[in-house]
């Protein structure tokens, strides 16, 4: 049965997120945008780990999957959280940011009732723990054997396994002798699966793309496309250990330009560049004179073992695409995705053609003629052919994508 997963998301109850993430809400937005598995996030938090408990039920015994009791929608809940590791290790700090899925909730409270006794856990939905990548990674695994953990976002420069600021040049060097137990990786907001492709240490492993969403409107921006012979985490978790290309149809991602992290700079001196430039620079910002924060593009450039553009031959299909609301902003000339000329706009056209990334990637355009604004019609066939303008996103600072060259949109009938 085809599905699409978004497997990393967080409750209101982690730093810089909306108050607006609770259960019921985080369904209500899976409906709209067309996500059939949604991770609870945060499942580390005391209180949101009770209201887990409270609001959801297993979809059958076993099953590992969750949905909200009472609830008549086909919206499952994964049990998942983001954990920040920060430790020393080789004279150097390591900030490591690590997705874990749990096979039930009798493991989920397992793993708690050890990390509540050595750190604070209470502090934030994404916990800051002071141990080491493989402890943990053996540490769940002796709670139970069908945990998942793997990198998150793993290019970004400061949290991340392959980041350039504080992480490792190597998954050996990061998970060392549990490295066999690594089976995925998260791209991230700003790489793609071509950009990993050049790394030949990751082509065994299970490519995944998630929203990392802090917002309703921000879920499934990045997803996952499977085909499950059943609907169970045991299922989830074959697919991904034996990266199963039968079962893994795609995943759906950013532009990685748009990214915040895809070009070097500094976002304070409002500096970017590309590699190359940086290169020139000799890596010092103009403006500051300090060192610049090396991107994602560039520190691809510097781990990979095979030239841009390479193809690999054992992977998954993958789709770029813009939100629907931020296409309907762009047609409208409108900036704030809240506006109510936008909601209306785009809850018609769920309305009347489907959840978001049905209407984003499989509806044939003709169905929309005469039924919706031609310019609407036109920016989702340009975001589909990769037709667009795009500025790099860089240190913080999301990169902007235009459909449309200025004063265009007037011409489009």
């Amino acid at each position: 049965m085809r599905q699409i997963l978004d497997l990393h998301i967080h409750s209101r109850y982690s730093r810089a997120c909306s108050p607006k993430l609770y259960l019921k809400e985080i369904e209500e937005s899976c409906v709209k945008k067309g996500v059939d598995i949604i991770a609870t996030g945060d499942f580390t938090f005391p209180a949101w780990l009770k209201e887990i408990k409270e609001n959801l039920q297993e979809i059958k015994n076993g099953s590992g999957l969750y949905k909200i009791k009472g609830s008549n929608s086909n919206v499952k809940f994964i049990l998942s959280t983001e954990l920040s590791l920060i430790y020393k290790e080789g004279e150097k700090v390591r900030r490591v940011h690590l997705m874990v899925q749990a096979p039930n909730i009798k493991a989920v409270e397992e793993l708690n009732k050890y990390l509540d006794k050595h750190f604070n856990i209470n502090s934030d939905g994404r916990p800051i723990l002071g141990m080491k990548a493989p402890e943990l990674v053996k540490l769940c695994l002796k709670i139970h054997p069908q945990f998942l953990i793997y990198p998150a976002h793993i290019w970004t420069p400061w949290f991340s396994v392959l980041g350039s600021k504080s992480g490792f040049n190597s998954l050996e060097e990061c998970f060392k002798e549990e490295v066999e137990n690594i089976y995925a990786y998260e791209t991230g907001l700003s790489s793609d699966p071509e950009m990993n492709w050049r790394v030949s240490e990751l082509d065994n492993l299970t490519c995944l793309s998630n929203s990392d969403a802090h917002s309703l409107k921000n879920i499934g921006r990045e997803a996952n496309i499977f085909d499950l012979e059943e609907i169970s985490y045991k299922e989830i978790y074959r697919v991904i250990k034996d990266r199963n290309l039968k079962s893994l149809q795609g995943t759906i991602e950013f532009y990685p330009q748009e990214g915040m992290y895809y070009f070097d700079g500094h976002r304070d001196c409002k500096f970017s560049c590309s590699p190359k430039e940086t290169k020139r620079l000799n890596n010092i910002c103009p403006v500051c004179k300090k060192p610049l924060v090396i991107g994602v593009l560039n520190r691809v450039n510097q781990l990979a073992d095979r030239k841009d553009n390479f193809k690999l031959k054992s992977a998954s299909p993958f789709y770029h695409l813009i939100e629907l609301d931020k296409i309907i902003c762009q047609v409208l000339n409108i900036k704030n995705r809240e506006s109510k000329m936008v909601k209306k706009e785009y809850q018609y056209l769920l309305n009347n053609f489907g959840s978001e990334l049905d209407i984003l990637l499989n509806i044939e355009l003709k169905k929309l003629k005469d039924k919706v604004n031609p310019k609407i019609i036109e920016a989702i066939k340009r975001v589909r052919q990769e037709n667009l303008l795009i500025k790099p996103g860089y240190d913080g600072s999301y990169g902007e994508i235009n459909i449309f060259k200025k004063d265009e949109l007037s011409s489009i009938k």
